[in-house]
């Protein structure tokens, strides 16, 4: 009665949309409340991806194996690199498991805006729900790849090769968290890019490969620095290199690793994360008209 007297109602609003005042604004919880819409869009990469294909799940299996077996003839066997005593297919598959799941979460956020320019016109969500959709989906993939290269080190293990598992295999947690963060941040700032220079989308396809040969993917760190010192900078400061340096040493017990080496991986991590956001915000009030 008194609101009728004064002429005022009380609304209570469910969701109050508001613009962004700060550019390191994530509204976390905002993306909490469309939690479902997040699982819907993670199911929607997955069936997307793999539907009206014979083999289906099955590409999981197949990709690493291929790329494996490609890389141990190649590599190991006509270009003679060393995998450090290792069993080469182990060590490839080491590296083609941490690395592809870096390579998807880069290349898919990385059009992120220019592939869902129809939705983000339509209807308001939180705009890293969608990065962060094909952060988790892709996730899915690296575990069934990284079950396959736990079966792998097993059977090495058994027949006595030069495999030893230790402690600092608990970091492993860590370690895909630094490549997720590592693959959104970098996608980010190219996806914002990308609504004005669309040039980028075709550097990305093809810029990727590269950056896997300046990376530890198919030898060691310790054949970088021996072999070509001058050029091995490149590779040591690659963020990516300290990780699969690391995944390789817990799991395999061999690779390098330094807690110094970790921290400065983790540290540019952070930066390339951070500077993702601020890019990300900034971009996604006028994206719309651009794309």
């Amino acid at each position: 009665m008194e609101a009728e007297k004064t002429g005022h109602t009380e609304n209570e609003w469910d969701l109050e949309i508001k613009p962004h005042n700060n550019l390191f604004e994530l509204h976390l919880a905002d993306v909490w409340r469309y939690r479902d819409l997040l699982g819907l869009l993670v199911r929607r990469d997955f069936v997307s991806f793999y539907k009206q294909t014979i083999l289906g799940p099955l590409w999981f299996f197949i990709q690493p194996l291929f790329t494996t077996l490609i890389y141990t003839f190649v590599f190991g066997n006509l270009a003679g690199i060393s995998t450090d005593g290792l069993p080469q297919p182990l060590f490839y598959m080491a590296g083609i498991t941490a690395w592809n799941y870096f390579a998807d979460c880069l290349t898919k956020t990385s059009t992120v805006f220019k592939d869902n320019a129809n939705i983000f016109g339509k209807v308001y969500f939180p705009r890293l729900v969608m990065p962060l959709s094909i952060v988790i989906s892709n996730l899915v993939r690296f575990g069934v790849q990284f079950l396959l290269f736990l079966l792998l080190m097993v059977y090495y293990y058994l027949h006595n090769a030069n495999v030893q598992p230790n402690t600092y295999i608990l970091l492993f947690p860590v370690l895909v968290l630094l490549m997720a963060a590592q693959g959104l941040g970098l996608g980010m700032i190219i996806s914002a890019m990308t609504t004005r220079y669309r040039d980028l989308a075709f550097l990305v396809t093809f810029g990727i490969q590269l950056l896997m040969y300046a990376t530890t993917v198919i030898y060691p760190l310790s054949t970088a620095l021996e072999k070509y010192p001058e050029y091995a900078w490149i590779i040591q400061y690659n963020p990516m290199t300290p990780i699969i340096e690391t995944f390789r040493y817990g799991f395999l017990g061999n690779g390098t690793f330094n807690w110094a080496f970790l921290g400065y991986a983790t540290a540019v991590t952070v930066v390339i994360l951070l500077a993702g956001i601020v890019i990300f915000n900034k971009v996604e009030k006028t994206f719309v008209d651009t794309v």
